[in-house]
């Protein structure tokens, strides 16, 4: 099991540590944010394909922010896959 540790811009979380096994997501805790709303999240994604979960959340908005705690895990993760393929050359 790998975990990655990113820290998400323009949102009210502070930090996310994500969990990942096999290129599926097996735990992701939050630091800070709207609480309920991403527990719920961290709950949804467990078990996901990393790809699936970044298709979903992409692109959305939190109210007039430009991202969204959602959006900044596919940031996350792209980031996290792109670590890999440049560790892997």
């Amino acid at each position: 099991m790998e975990t990655y540790t990113y820290r998400p811009k323009g949102v009210c979380s502070q930090q996310m540590e994500i969990s990942i096994e096999d290129d599926r997501i097996v735990n992701l805790n939050v630091i800070g944010g709207c609480s309920g709303n991403l527990q719920g999240i961290s709950k949804l994604v467990v078990g996901m394909p990393v790809d699936e979960v970044i298709a979903r959340l992409e692109g959305i908005r939190c109210g007039w922010k430009d991202t969204s705690c959602p959006d900044q895990l596919s940031k996350a993760l792209k980031a996290m896959k792109a670590e890999q393929v440049h560790a892997q050359a």
